[in-house]
């Protein structure tokens, strides 16, 4: 039966979603991706009681009201730390996914959750705001490891068919942790002087849901296989991820990847800077996630509720209007999930980059005049819809996806390291430099992000190709040609194409 096969059968085989890969990703984008959207909205609709405990506690320790500069200084911090713990827990990603996994990372990170969760839950009980800020900074770094863990974990998990689609989902957990704490965050359910520490301790449930379930479940093959040897293992943990016991030619091309890099080794974030052949991916990442952060995302959420007051919306009523353009974001997170293998990775990327940078110059128009016109306030509102929904699409999620694809094993951990790196520290620069912008520019500060969308847009048009339904070696074919390099295989120097013949017609043999 076997000389009778077509060769392009197997890989449809093991193209299948199956339950085991489901619930993989299902699990650790719950335990991990949600929080970190949960963490980014938690205290927006509880910050006035947060400030009134601060104040209180400041005043029975002194005997006196807390300064006004000093308490925005303590909420300045308390904002502030998760993004700078995002950033020292991207420093961390490249040592920890080489030692413990992939698996073993998600697992350690909880530990990062957890016992922020215990800190905030009991922070009134020990009067300290000090908790606050120091468990902000823990959960941060948690949020930091698991942005750029999970979707290496799920890229390396997934068949190449459904890589895009699985890769989406960690984006898709953060929309809805976001949207669960703004729900939440409603003063009829844990927005209120009782629930706000309740609402704050909530984020280590997930993680206690991600330590109890995701042992079950297998490390990713690759990281198995190539960087810890283990064949037997690696082809164990396909089987069950494929459903089918022929895995032969998958792990034929993982061997291919391995002969391929098998001379570099693990990449420190220095040599990935100084290899030639990595040049154009590095500057596509740090390109796309700079734009990602500094496209205005944060600005718009923060500028949100006072487009909805000045749009006439009640005062009692913004929450359930922010709720519902968090639902938005879900909504079109998930359409994203369907269309990224049909559409592919780059007309997401530039059809959301051209959305958010219309809809930011058309903000631009509808705030400087709708002071003056009556109905300009409705197409502010438009706009900020718009935006969300053209964020959702295309920067928001395809990044994590694309900094995946563009790697092989060995370089992927220090790229993702530098991709959040740069992510985080340009979602701390947003939100530190914003309101002194928007003090300075006022309604015009969103040119500025809409400048941003169209250099983004223009790089990917330029530079970025399409990497669905693509091998990771293959990928780095592409690259190759504008790094001008050439792929060097381990055992010889045969060409690319050649020698995966090669492998897989060994695949085959073994099979049969």
């Amino acid at each position: 039966m076997a000389e009778h096969e077509e060769p392009g059968k197997p890989a449809e085989l093991k193209g299948r979603l199956t339950v085991v890969l489901v619930l993989a990703t299902l699990i650790s984008a719950f335990g991990s991706s949600f929080q970190y959207g949960y963490n980014v909205a938690v205290v927006n609709s509880p910050s006035p009681f947060m400030q009134q405990f601060y104040n209180t506690t400041y005043m029975e320790r002194h005997g006196r009201p807390m300064e006004e500069d000093f308490l925005t200084l303590l909420w300045s911090l308390s904002v502030s730390m998760y993004p700078l713990g995002g950033f020292f827990g991207s420093l961390m990603v490249a040592p920890l996914v080489n030692k413990l996994g992939r698996k073993g990372t998600l697992l350690f990170n909880n530990i990062f959750s957890i016992a922020p969760a215990v800190m905030m839950g009991v922070s009134e009980i020990a009067r300290s705001y000090e908790i606050i800020i120091v468990a902000r900074f823990i959960v941060g770094i948690c949020a930091g490891l698991s942005s750029n863990v999970v979707p290496m974990y799920l890229g390396e998990l997934a068949p190449k068919n459904l890589r895009g689609a699985l890769g989406i989902i960690p984006q898709l957990f953060i929309t809805i942790g976001i949207l669960s704490a703004q729900v939440l965050g409603m003063r009829n359910i844990l927005g209120n002087p009782t629930g706000w520490t309740l609402m704050l301790g909530v984020t280590g449930i997930p993680a206690l849901i991600e330590l109890l379930l995701l042992p079950f479940f297998p490390e990713s093959p690759r990281y198995m296989l190539i960087q810890r040897g283990d064949e037997k293992t690696a082809k164990k943990a396909l089987q069950r991820l494929r459903g089918v016991e022929d895995v032969n030619a998958e792990l034929s091309e993982m061997r291919l990847e391995d002969q391929s890099e098998r001379a570099e080794g693990h990449l420190s974030v220095l040599s990935l800077l100084s290899q030639r052949s990595l040049r154009w991916q590095l500057v596509s990442i740090v390109v796309m996630n700079m734009g990602q952060q500094l496209s205005g995302v944060n600005a718009i959420y923060y500028y949100a509720d006072s487009i909805y007051a000045t749009a006439g919306v009640q005062q009692d009523d913004i929450q359930y209007v922010t709720v519902g353009t968090g639902a938005v974001n879900v909504f079109m997170t998930i359409a994203a999930v369907f269309i990224v293998e049909a559409w592919g990775r780059r007309l997401l990327l530039l059809c959301g980059f051209g959305i958010c940078c219309v809809a930011c110059v058309l903000l631009t128009v509808a705030l400087v005049f709708q002071e003056s016109v009556t109905w300009m306030p409705y197409i502010s509102i438009s706009c900020v819809i718009v935006y969300v929904i053209g964020h959702a699409i295309g920067p928001s999620p395809i990044p994590y996806v694309v900094t995946t694809e563009m790697f092989r094993q060995s370089a992927r951990p220090a790229a993702f390291m530098v991709a959040g790196s740069v992510h985080w520290l340009s979602n701390f620069t947003v939100g530190l430099v914003f309101p002194f912008l928007e003090r300075g520019l006022g309604s015009y500060s969103f040119i500025i992000f809409s400048f941003i969308c169209l250099v983004t847009l223009i790089y990917i048009w330029l530079v970025v190709p399409e990497t669905k339904s693509k091998t990771f070696l293959e990928i780095c074919q592409m690259f190759a040609k504008r790094n001008k390099v050439e792929i060097k295989l381990g055992d010889g120097d045969l060409p690319l194409k050649e020698s995966k013949e090669r492998l897989e017609d060994a695949g085959r043999v073994t099979a049969f």
